[in-house]
């Protein structure tokens, strides 16, 4: 019987499994499975692959079974070992010209060679752990390489569309172009022109029968047109040539010259490592815009990327790739994308991909072989149009960032890859020291005030031009100089401290200000300075003339005006010092509401507090006071004019001419706690915003003598052109308590007759056959935020019934969110409507910056 014991369980080195009892029994090891959308997503993504891997690799001039390998490594390798789960790798357009040229100058085996070790370099920056560094590169760098390849790839192509050869550089095919067009193919024509009306028309294809045909992927139905109806036709064309797999040629040896091959290497690793990790953060973000993917149970799968993993994924996937003689490897964003919205769940759709790839190298090649090479070089022809983005150059216009992105463009056109990009970033660099060196300094008289006002960092450079500006101060004057910047150099400081001095020892006046320093005006004579705790030692300065400076962190504008009677307005007056010296702090504690964030301001000294004389004189800049409601509005729009609107001015001057083109209808309460362009990061022309009591949305057929909300969203909807409606409802609505508490009958006063049409919505929540809308992760803290919950939801019912909604509803041009917003926990919740009825769910930190 002693035989039949387990020797193992006597073994010494191996722990005992100890099971308490009323314990739950261990759970058994997990079998590898696959999930449904996984195996759909892999396969979408497949035949998005396919056609595209073989066009690269024509576009090249590498043997097509390179595309092949490279998909295939890249979807197996990449995809299980990289640290972005969704994101697909494989042979990119933006590596086309690189490996063209690799090709080109040293040859295919040597290009293999070049890719094993970009690989491994890739690997030593992983395992560095500086994968978020090229993170670091300009926006405007990364585009700008990208449409120069476009271009380069775009021409390229489009010899081989009319039907000829092209040539290695793009200058050589622009001026071979004429002749090329002269002697065109007419078959190579057609069948390049067939692909490209299916490539664009395929995804517009309307209504149901169109969603269901959308399916398909659009490149996939291009070639399998074309093809069948070259084939069919019987047109003969160059086509697709995949020899044995006996005959392919792997990595060898790298020959040529150390340093051109170094430089190749480094080329190769930059793009690679750039845009692969750009793709990750970019795949980041359409996961978080599927808040469903992440509260599916898939979130610890689904996190955000891992660079330095990433990394070190791409790095062995080029390893592989190279080795077997593929081409170089990168995160791809056209798979990506289509990864994500096929509904992948997990790295395995990835994996599953590459498989396919390999099944179909290995099955397919007849199939394969009957594709003309015209449609495949149309298919990359279209992709390489698409990598000029309008957008990203709308983008970088806006930020003043396009002369970054034209010599990027031109240089990688013209030079080639490597000295575009090094080209790109001394530009970006020098536009960056130039920002950083700009200062603008202004000198204006008022009345008899003299204002010198210093916009940007007052560095040594600026100095002469300070001194220069000072000097027009008469002496004894009155004078203002605003610091309306975050850094200032001793020699600045100097320079200004010194002019303070000599000009108050001459019965002068100096106030000094800055966005976040102690404002006010040195009353009195001979410098003498007066702050405000003097004026009002019992508050402490809180009910001084307070001067808010825009463009600082937002927070609940608490400043007052001053007491009505106050005969001399007194400020507060600071004195320059040097950087680091600990800082005065603002009269109040709390910023303009429609301030953004600034960097840390140059701290200053505090100031003796002296009594204020007889001579002190008012502030001639602000209006003389008639109620504190007004004082308050003069001051406001007076400091607008000041100091914002000199920063909003071009983009208002541009909405002015273009007119307004929102993206959004933002329906929401009258509450002036609500602050639409706060909550949703918006700006001039973003939003066409709608307020009411109660965001209510009045019911078609409703005889209220107001049509102002219909009329609002017909316009937004037929004439300005929305993509998006909300209907934003918030914590603590005094309109939803009102209608909450109201009695029938009474005096129908125009409150009560307004909030009628929120009367649906009460009977919504009364209805017990209809599941209650909620919060995720608690209960409505009492009824009334229960009916300012379901009153979101009606009133989206409400907008459905508009005819010009249901239209654009019914052709995909429109959508309808429901918001909620908790004022005291600055909380926002988006409604998702599902088969568990209707739940707000939270709209999380993670969520915006991912």
């Amino acid at each position: 019987m002693s035989a039949c014991v387990p020797t193992r369980t006597n073994h010494p080195t191996r722990a005992q499994r100890i099971h308490r009892p009323h314990s739950p029994p261990p759970t058994p090891p997990r079998r590898f499975r696959v999930a449904g959308a996984d195996v759909s997503a892999a396969i979408a993504v497949f035949l998005i692959a396919l056609p595209l891997s073989l066009g690269i690799a024509l576009a090249t001039g590498a043997p097509l079974q390179a595309g092949l390998v490279a998909a295939a490594v890249g979807g197996i390798v990449a995809g299980r070992i990289g640290g972005s789960p969704l994101q697909v790798s494989g042979p990119a357009a933006g590596l086309t010209v690189v490996t063209a040229d690799l090709i080109q100058r040293y040859g295919w085996r040597t290009t293999c060679a070049i890719s094993v070790l970009a690989g491994l370099a890739q690997l030593g920056l992983g395992c560095l752990r500086v994968a978020r560094t090229a993170l670091a590169v300009s926006p405007a760098i990364v585009h700008g390489m990208l449409a120069g390849i476009g271009v380069t790839i775009a021409v390229a192509q489009l010899h081989i569309v009319l039907g000829g050869t092209p040539q290695s550089a793009v200058l050589d095919n622009l001026r071979a172009l004429p002749a090329q067009l002269a002697g065109l193919q007419p078959a190579a024509v057609a069948v390049s022109a067939l692909t490209l009306t299916l490539l664009l028309l395929w995804p517009r294809i309307p209504g149901r029968a169109g969603r269901l045909l959308r399916k398909l992927p659009a490149a996939l139905v291009a070639v399998a047109g074309a093809t069948t109806t070259a084939a069919l036709t019987g047109l003969t064309l160059p086509k697709v040539d995949l020899p044995s797999w006996r005959s392919h040629a792997l990595a060898g040896l790298p020959e040529g010259p150390a340093l051109g091959l170094v430089a190749a290497v480094l080329t190769v690793t930059l793009v690679c490592s750039v845009q692969s990790l750009l793709g990750a953060v970019a795949v980041d973000k359409l996961i978080a815009s599927r808040p469903g993917l992440l509260s599916a149970g898939h979130a610890a799968r689904l996190g955000r990327s891992d660079l330095d993993r990433e990394l070190l994924g791409q790095g062995a996937a080029n390893i592989v790739s190279g080795a077997l003689g593929g081409l170089p490897v990168a995160g791809v964003a056209v798979r990506s994308s289509a990864n994500v919205h096929a509904g992948a769940v997990s790295r395995n759709s990835t994996t599953l991909h590459g498989v396919l790839v390999v099944i179909a190298a290995l099955l397919m090649v007849p199939i394969l072989e009957l594709i003309p090479l015209a449609s495949l070089a149309a298919l990359v022809m279209a992709v390489g149009i698409q990598m000029v983005s309008l957008h990203h150059i709308r983008t970088v216009t806006r930020h003043r960032e396009v002369l970054v992105y034209a010599v990027t463009t031109l240089g990688v056109v013209v030079l080639g890859v490597l000295e575009g990009v090094l080209l790109g970033v001394a530009v970006a660099v020098a536009v960056a020291m130039h920002r950083l060196a700009r200062t603008r300094i202004t000198h204006d008289e008022q009345e008899g005030v003299h204002y010198v006002h210093v916009r940007g960092q007052l560095t040594f450079l600026a100095v002469p031009r300070l001194s220069r500006a000072l000097h027009h101060i008469p002496q004894g004057s009155r004078a203002v100089v605003e610091l309306d910047g975050s850094f200032m150099d001793h020699a600045a400081y100097e320079a200004l401290q010194d002019w303070q001095k000599t000009h108050t020892a001459q019965d002068g006046v100096v106030e000094l200000t800055g966005r976040r320093v102690g404002t006010g005006a040195e009353g009195g004579t001979g410098g003498e300075t007066v702050t405000d705790a003097d004026a009002h030692p019992d508050t402490g300065s809180a009910l001084a003339g307070c001067r808010c400076r825009p463009w600082t962190p937002w927070r609940n504008h608490q400043c007052h005006g001053r007491p009505t009677g106050s005969a001399v307005p007194v400020r507060a007056a600071t004195t320059p010092t040097a950087p680091g010296t600990p800082g005065t702090p603002h009269p109040h504690p709390h910023p303009h509401p429609h301030d953004t964030p600034t960097l840390p301001e140059t701290p200053t000294t505090p100031t003796t507090p002296t009594a204020p004389s007889a001579s002190d004189t008012p502030d001639l800049r602000e209006p003389t006071p008639g109620t504190a409601g007004g004082s308050q509005l003069m001051r406001g729009i007076t400091a607008f004019q000041r100091n914002t609107a000199p920063l909003v001015r071009g983009e208002l001057a541009r909405l002015a001419r273009e007119g307004q083109r929102p993206t959004q209808l933002f329906l929401t309460c009258a509450d002036s706690r609500l602050v639409t362009s706060m909550i949703t990061s918006s700006g001039p022309g973003d939003l066409f915003v709608v307020r009411n009591v109660g965001n209510l949305v009045p019911p078609l057929g409703e005889e209220s003598g107001d049509d102002s909300v219909a009329a609002a969203i017909e316009y937004a909807v037929d004439v300005l052109h929305v993509r998006s409606i909300t209907v934003c409802g918030h914590s603590g609505c005094g309109a939803m308590q009102a209608l909450f508490d109201s009695e029938p009958g009474g005096a129908q006063t125009p409150l009560k007759r307004w909030l009628r049409h929120g009367l649906p919505s009460l009977e919504r929540m009364a209805d017990e056959s209809r599941p209650w809308a909620r919060l995720a992760g608690r209960a409505p803290a009492d009824a009334v935020e229960q009916l300012c919950l379901t009153n979101v939801v009606q009133q989206l019912d409400h907008l459905r019934a508009h005819e010009s909604v249901a239209r654009a509803l019914r052709s995909g041009a429109l959508e309808l969110h429901g918001l909620y917003f908790h004022v005291g926990e600055a909380q926002a919740y988006l409604l998702a409507e599902g088969g568990e009825g209707e739940v707000f769910d939270h709209v999380g930190v993670a969520d915006l910056t991912a």
